[in-house]
C-alpha cells in the first residue's frame, strides 16, 4: 500500500494529523507547455545556461522519488514508462500516477494562443495500457468557463471518462481550474468554481468519484467552504506560479489551515534553486514543525551551506506576493 492509501483511509476515517498532510510533486509539463517548462539547469552561481533535456529531467524525478519525501508524483504517461523500466519505483511508498487528460487550456506553448479561447477536453493517455504496464491512478482536469457550450462539451468528455476508467479499474482524482477566459467577476468567480464542483459531482455515485480534488487557492473563505461541505470530498490546492518561497511555504501553512489535505506543486518545486530541500522544507511547514517565514529562513540558510546563491535576497523571498494568500 502507498503511503497516499494510509493517509486517505486516516483522513476519511476522522484521525486526520498534520503528518497525513499529502504532498505531491507535479512533473507533468510535458503535457501542458512543452519543453520549455521542464525548467532550465541551474548552477549554483545562479546562471542557467539551458534548458533540462528529457534525460536530465528524469533524473530530477528519480532524486525526488529517492529522497521519499512526497507522497505523490505526477509525471506523464511516457516519462513514467521509462521510470518504471528503470526501476524507480521499485520498493517505494509514493504513488505514481499519470495525467490522464490534457486540455487545451494547459497548451501554453511558447508562441500560443489556445489557452485565450474557453477549454476543450482533449484525452492523449491510454487508459487501458497505463492500467496495464504501469499505475492505476491518474489526474483528470476540467475547466469551467460559465460559457455554455464549452463547459457542456467537457461535462460529456468527463463523464466518457469516467465510463473509460471504470471499465478498466482505474481511478482519478478531479482538478479543476479556474476559468482560463470569461468567467464570472473576480468577486464571484471562486463562488462559481465551488459551485461548479458540487453540480458536476453530485450525480456520481461513490465508485465514479474522485479520490481527492486539486483546484486553485482563491482564498480562505472558498477554501473553507468547499472543504466543510462535504468531509468525504477531500480538497487539494494546486501550486500555480513558481512565486517567492514564502509564496509556498503559506499556500501549505494556508491550505492546511483552511481545510485542504492535499498540496500538488509544480513550479513551486521544479524552479526552485534547490528542489529536494524546498520538497524537505514544504513537509517541515505541513507538519507544523516550522512556520512559514521560518521555513524561508531556514532554506536560505541551507542554500548558503551548500554554496548555491538565491534567486532573491531573503527580504525578497520572505514577501508574499500572490493575492489570495494576502487574504489569510
Amino acid at each position: 500500500m502507498s503511503r497516499l492509501d494510509e493517509k486517505l483511509a486516516r483522513i476519511r476515517s476522522g484521525a486526520y494529523k498534520r503528518t497525513d498532510f499529502i504532498i505531491a510533486d507535479a512533473k507533468d509539463p510535458d503535457m501542458g507547455p512543452g519543453l520549455y517548462s521542464h525548467g532550465p539547469i541551474r548552477l549554483n552561481d545562479g546562471s542557467m545556461p539551458r534548458l533540462r533535456n528529457r534525460a536530465e529531467f528524469l533524473e530530477t524525478i528519480r532524486d525526488v522519488i529517492n529522497q521519499d519525501i512526497v507522497d505523490i508524483m505526477l509525471t506523464s504517461a511516457s516519462n513514467l514508462e521509462q521510470l518504471v523500466k528503470s526501476g524507480a519505483y521499485k520498493n517505494s511508498k509514493i504513488k505514481p500516477v499519470i495525467r490522464a487528460n490534457d486540455t487545451t487550456d494547459i497548451w501554453r506553448h511558447r508562441g500560443a494562443t489556445h489557452h485565450h479561447r474557453p477549454s476543450r477536453p482533449f484525452r492523449t493517455a491510454n487508459l487501458k495500457r497505463v492500467k496495464e504496464n504501469l499505475t492505476d491512478l491518474g489526474l483528470y482536469s476540467i475547466t469551467f468557463t460559465n460559457d455554455l457550450d464549452a463547459d457542456l462539451e467537457a461535462m460529456h468528455a468527463f463523464a466518457e471518462f469516467r465510463e473509460d476508467a471504470l471499465a478498466h479499474g482505474f481511478t482519478y482524482f478531479l482538478e479543476v481550474f479556474n476559468p482560463n477566459v470569461g468567467g464570472p467577476s473576480p468577486e464571484e468567480m471562486p463562488h462559481f468554481v465551488n459551485d461548479a464542483i458540487i453540480r458536476c459531482l453530485a450525480g456520481l455515485t461513490e465508485i465514479e468519484r474522485p479520490r481527492f480534488l486539486k483546484i486553485a487557492y482563491n482564498g480562505p473563505r472558498a477554501l473553507d467552504e468547499l472543504a466543510s461541505f462535504d468531509p468525504s470530498l477531500v480538497v487539494g490546492v494546486l501550486g500555480g506560479g513558481a512565486g517567492t518561497t514564502r509564496d509556498c511555504f503559506e499556500l501549505i501553512f494556508q491550505a492546511e489551515k483552511y481545510g485542504a489535505r492535499v498540496a500538488l506543486f509544480g513550479r513551486k518545486i521544479n524552479l526552485a534553486e534547490a528542489p529536494l530541500e524546498m520538497i524537505r522544507h514544504m513537509r517541515a511547514v505541513a507538519d507544523g514543525t516550522l512556520a512559514p517565514l521560518d521555513a524561508v529562513k531556514s532554506y536560505h540558510d541551507t542554500l548558503a551551506q551548500l554554496k548555491i546563491v538565491p534567486a532573491r535576497s531573503l527580504a525578497d523571498d520572505s514577501q508574499i506576493t500572490e493575492a489570495p494568500l494576502k487574504a489569510g
